[in-house]
């Protein structure tokens, strides 16, 4: 606010966050049948929004099959028991950025 007495004047300022971008990509994993299959991704900053892991074109979301896990910068899936309907792509998204394996 800027005030002369007989003026006033006022202006706003508006900080907006960089987007999170992906640093270390997605490696490709080989799992025997019954194993787990771990994938790890990190990114330049911490975000937990927009985030979203896929096998295939299917969204996954944390349960007895699927382990999601965020720890900072670092983002984790592991599957559980992985069968042979599970191979395919993964991939992780975050804002307008991807990574697959």
């Amino acid at each position: 606010v800027c005030d002369t007495g007989d003026q006033q004047t006022t202006a706003a300022v508006l900080v907006k966050e960089p987007a999170a971008t992906i640093v270390e990509m997605l490696k490709d994993v080989t799992s025997y049948e019954g194993e787990d299959a771990a994938f790890e991704c990190r990114l330049s900053r911490e975000a937990t929004q927009d985030v979203q892991w896929f096998l295939g074109d299917v969204p996954l979301q944390s349960n007895e099959m699927n382990e999601i896990g965020v720890q900072g910068t670092r983002h984790t899936l592991i599957l559980r028991k992985v069968t042979l309907e599970d191979c395919g792509p993964i991939s992780f998204k975050v804002g307008q950025h991807t990574s697959a394996a």
